[in-house]
């Protein structure tokens, strides 16, 4: 389906997941998911990331809750193999999220990044719940962009630039290294629960 499919950009296995298609246990897609995620052979691609429309993790009142259903269903794949980075927009704004798993902060889980920022018509998404919850590292309502820098087979670095000025500022980043290569993170322990 183009709702959801995965292809190999150098060292990276990039993962597209529909939020607007069937995402239950028993549909395609879900299914898809788990077999492409079993084939992912981390020696070729040691770094996995995945992208959707719609977040699961989010601190902003914009679309509260909208993306918790298919979290409840997928987020347990996707911590099984061990992913790095999900990327999600649907918000207008900018969020990065500590490694997290069902709620509560976890070394081995992926990092989650709302990057909903780069232009519309609607305008920004500017309110967030306070007091900010400890898994949520950094937020901000500003157009802007990200980066990721992959830079070997334990380490990745992400800036995500401001674009209110007339020029690009780093407004947040983080140096971070694969579940992976973590102690805590056994390579391939849950790979035959997927």
């Amino acid at each position: 389906s183009n709702l959801y499919y995965s292809f190999d950009a150098a060292s990276v296995h990039i993962v597209m997941i529909g939020s607007y298609t069937h995402y239950d246990s028993h549909s395609d897609q879900y299914r898809w998911l788990r077999e492409d995620l079993r084939k992912i052979d981390r020696k070729r691609t040691p770094w996995l990331v995945v992208v959707m429309h719609t977040p699961w993790y989010s601190t902003n009142k914009a679309h509260e809750g909208e993306g918790e259903k298919m979290r409840k269903v997928m987020e347990g794949l996707l911590y099984r193999a061990q992913v790095d980075v999900v990327f999600a927009g649907h918000i207008h704004t900018y969020e990065r999220f500590r490694p997290v798993y069902n709620h509560k902060a976890d070394p081995c889980g992926p990092m989650y990044i709302t990057i909903g920022d780069g232009g519309n018509r609607e305008g920004l998404a500017h309110e967030f719940h306070n007091p900010r919850s400890p898994l949520s590292a950094f937020r901000e309502s500003s157009f802007g962009h990200g980066r990721l820098r992959v830079i070997d087979k334990k380490r990745a670095h992400w800036s995500w630039h401001r674009n209110n000025d007339n020029f690009s500022v780093i407004a947040d980043e983080v140096w971070f290294e694969s579940p992976t290569s973590s102690p805590r993170c056994i390579l391939n322990h849950f790979r035959n629960e997927l």
